[in-house]
C-alpha cells in the first residue's frame, strides 16, 4: 500500500490481521469497489458510512439469493454453506418483505427488553460457571493460563442461545461441537461447515416434533404455537429460523467478547478507566464501552449478502441488476466523515451510531441479547481476572479468514487465580 494509486490486495492473511488501512484506501479512492472474492464471486464493496447506511436500508437491494444471476463458477457460494441442501434457506437473512415482516414479528417476541432482562441472571450464571471452570483447570495457585476464545467467549453464547431456543441441557454439548466445526472451518473448506449444518438440520427437525408434543416457554415452542394458531409457519421455516438464530447469534457474540477483550488488553489506559468505573459501581462506561468496541473492531466485518433487483447508482457507481453488494461495516465504522478520531478507541464515545449490528429492517434481532452477554462477560472478567494480560506476542495471534465475521482464532491469556 505504499503506492497511493494502487488498490490494496484484499482477503489475504495479512489483510485479515489488520484490514483497516486497506479500507481507508478504499474509502478515499474507490468507496464502492468491484472485486473478485476468494470464492470467485464478483461483488461490490461499500465502504463509506453514508453509502453503507443507504445501502442497508435500500429496498432495491434484496436479501433473496434468487435475484443473483449466478455464473456457473459462483453457484451456491453466496450464502451459508449447506443451507440450501438442508432446506434452511427461508430465514431472515435470505428473505424480503412481506415474508421477512411476518417471520421477524413472530421471533421478535423473544428479544423484547423485558425478555432479555429476565434472561440476565442466566447469562451471569453461565459467565461465572465458565470462569470457575477455567480456574479449576489451573495447576498453580496463583498464575493461571487459558485460551479465552475456546474456554469462555465461544461456549457462553452457545449455551445462552440454546437455552433461549429450548435445546435440552443434555443436548447442548452437541450444538457446541457443531458450532465449533463452523468456527474452525470458517475460512477453510466449506465441507466442514456444510456437515455441521446438515447435523443441526436433522436435530432441529426432531426437536420441533418433540416440542410440538411437549411445548415449553422457549423460542422453538413459541414458533410452533404461532404456526398452530394460523401464522402459516412451515416446519422448514421454523427450523430455518432456529438455525439462523443459533448461527448468527453465537459467532457475533464470540467475536464481540474476543475482539473486545483483545482491544482492552492493547489499550491499558481505556481498560483501567473501565475497571475503575466498575469498581465504583457505575455502569455508564460499560454501556458506552461495549458500543465503542462494536464500532472499533466489531464482530461482523461485512454485512450479509444483498442483490440488486434493478439497476441503481450507489456512491457514484452504476450497479447492474443481479449484482451482489456487500456493505463493509468495519470500513463504515472507521469513516472519518462520520466519527471523530475513528482509529482511536474511546470507551466514553457517545456520538456513536455505529453500524455494527446493521441498519434498517434487517437490523440484528439479537442485538439486545448480544449486548447483555458482552457487558456481562467483560464486567465479570475484569472483576474476577483484574490483572488479565496477553500470554505471548500479539504478532503471533491469527484471525479467522471468513468473509463476513471478524474474530480471533485463539486468545491466550494469563491471570492471577481469584476464588470469588
Amino acid at each position: 500500500m505504499n503506492d497511493p494509486n494502487t488498490a490494496p490486495e484484499l482477503f489475504t492473511w495479512e489483510f485479515a490481521t489488520d484490514p483497516y488501512p486497506a479500507y481507508a484506501w478504499l474509502r478515499e479512492h474507490s468507496p464502492v469497489h468491484r472485486t473478485r472474492l476468494p470464492s470467485g464471486v464478483e461483488a461490490w464493496l461499500v465502504t463509506r458510512y453514508a453509502d453503507a447506511r443507504q445501502a442497508l436500508a435500500d429496498q432495491r437491494l434484496s436479501k433473496n439469493p434468487a435475484h443473483h444471476a449466478e455464473p456457473a463458477h459462483a453457484k451456491g457460494k453466496t450464502g451459508i454453506p449447506g443451507e440450501r441442501k438442508a432446506e434452511l434457506m427461508t430465514h431472515l437473512l435470505n428473505i424480503d418483505p412481506p415474508d421477512h415482516t411476518r417471520l421477524r414479528r413472530l421471533v421478535s417476541k423473544a428479544f423484547t427488553p423485558r425478555r432479555v432482562a429476565e434472561f440476565a441472571p442466566r447469562v451471569q450464571e453461565l459467565t461465572d460457571r465458565l470462569i470457575d471452570d477455567i480456574f479449576e483447570k489451573q495447576h498453580s495457585a496463583d498464575k493461571g493460563e487459558a485460551d479465552l476464545i475456546h474456554e469462555f467467549a465461544f461456549p457462553l453464547p452457545i449455551y445462552a442461545i440454546c437455552d433461549m431456543l429450548g435445546v435440552p441441557r443434555e443436548d447442548q454439548d452437541d450444538f457446541r461441537d457443531w458450532a465449533g466445526m463452523m468456527i474452525r472451518h470458517g475460512g477453510g473448506p466449506r465441507g466442514g461447515v456444510a456437515r455441521s449444518v446438515k447435523k443441526m438440520r436433522g436435530y432441529l427437525a426432531e426437536l420441533i416434533h418433540r416440542k410440538r408434543r411437549e411445548p415449553g416457554d422457549d423460542l422453538i415452542s413459541g414458533l410452533i404455537r404461532a404456526s398452530d394458531h394460523g401464522e402459516h409457519l412451515t416446519e422448514n421455516e421454523a427450523a430455518a429460523m432456529a438455525f439462523i438464530l443459533l448461527f448468527a447469534g453465537f459467532e457475533t457474540t464470540v467475536n464481540l467478547i474476543g475482539n473486545g477483550v483483545y482491544a482492552l488488553l492493547r489499550h491499558p489506559g481505556q481498560r483501567e478507566r473501565l475497571q475503575a468505573s466498575l469498581a465504583a459501581g457505575e455502569s455508564g462506561l460499560l454501556a458506552t464501552g461495549v458500543e465503542e468496541l462494536l464500532r472499533y473492531d466489531g464482530p461482523v466485518e461485512l454485512a450479509t449478502w444483498r442483490f440488486a433487483t434493478e439497476p441503481l447508482t450507489l456512491g457514484g457507481q452504476r450497479i447492474a441488476a443481479g449484482d451482489p453488494v456487500l456493505v463493509v461495516l468495519a470500513a463504515a465504522d472507521r469513516d472519518p466523515e462520520r466519527f471523530d478520531a475513528p482509529d482511536t478507541l474511546d470507551l466514553s464515545r457517545t456520538d456513536n451510531q455505529h453500524l455494527g449490528y446493521g441498519h434498517g429492517i434487517h437490523y440484528c434481532l439479537g442485538a439486545p441479547l448480544a449486548r447483555l452477554e458482552g457487558q456481562t462477560a467483560l464486567a465479570t472478567l475484569l472483576r474476577r481476572m483484574p490483572d488479565l494480560r496477553l500470554a505471548g506476542d500479539p504478532d503471533d495471534l491469527r484471525w479467522r479468514g471468513g468473509l463476513i465475521m471478524r474474530g480471533l482464532r485463539t486468545l491466550p491469556v494469563e491471570f492471577t487465580v481469584q476464588t470469588s
